[in-house]
């Protein structure tokens, strides 16, 4: 089987995980093999989008027999960094942070968050579902004792980038931002941003001019 290139598509690279975990799920089955067909059913991706992502990686099955289940899963396994554990630091208890701290990647056994901070905290530290919160002050100290290299990001707009700038300064290497707020970073930091307001009126104009759409189709 070939090892992934370093010339990946941006789109590939997110659907990645999503491929992973949908194996998974055949492997849980017993099944076997699989067709781009039978994935593009269960993903409801098209069948030309998953075989145009697998030749990214060269060849990873066989005309005529499909994907063989097992060996994709080691192989996305691999080009995940599965058999490795990363460990998070969460930034920002609050609401959502909250969520964060209770669900902690239940799905995910590789990737963890084993610190919080948040200004409510106090400086000796408390415990929140069983993870260590303390206040930003030993924030810097903390992460680089664990050596952790990627923190979720959960603060209100007005501290966002102060606190991406003090990641900066201690050699974070990602930052999973939930804020509205568009952060500077320098190039080697990779910084993805989810604006859950910004998905929902992207939702609303969809589903909006979906209905739209049928509407004039029924109307000819």
């Amino acid at each position: 089987m070939a090892e992934s290139t370093p010339k990946v598509p941006q789109a590939t690279s997110k659907r990645l995980p999503l491929y992973y975990r949908f194996l998974q799920n055949f492997a849980k089955t017993g099944k076997k093999r699989v067709s781009s067909s039978e994935l593009s059913e269960a993903m409801k991706i098209d069948a030309a989008t998953i075989r145009r992502d697998f030749s990214h990686f060269g060849a990873l099955g066989r005309k005529g027999y499909g994907y063989d289940v097992n060996d994709l899963l080691l192989f996305f396994r691999r080009a995940l960094d599965q058999d490795e554990e990363t460990d998070v630091a969460l930034i920002g208890v609050g609401s959502l942070g909250s969520a964060f701290l209770k669900y902690n990647f239940q799905k995910n056994h590789n990737t963890r968050i084993v610190i919080a901070f948040d200004p409510k905290a106090p400086k000796e530290g408390k415990t929140i579902s069983n993870i260590p919160v303390y206040h930003p002050d030993v924030m810097e100290k903390k992460i680089k004792e664990l050596g952790i290299e990627l923190v979720i990001l959960t603060v209100p707009t007005k501290a966002a980038q102060e606190v991406a700038d003090r990641m900066v300064d201690i050699g974070v290497k990602g930052i999973l931002n939930f804020t509205p707020v568009r952060l500077a970073a320098p190039d080697w930091m990779r910084i993805h941003t989810i604006d859950l307001s910004v998905e929902l009126q992207t939702l609303i104009y969809f589903i909006k001019n979906d209905v739209k759409d049928s509407q004039i189709e029924s109307s000819r």
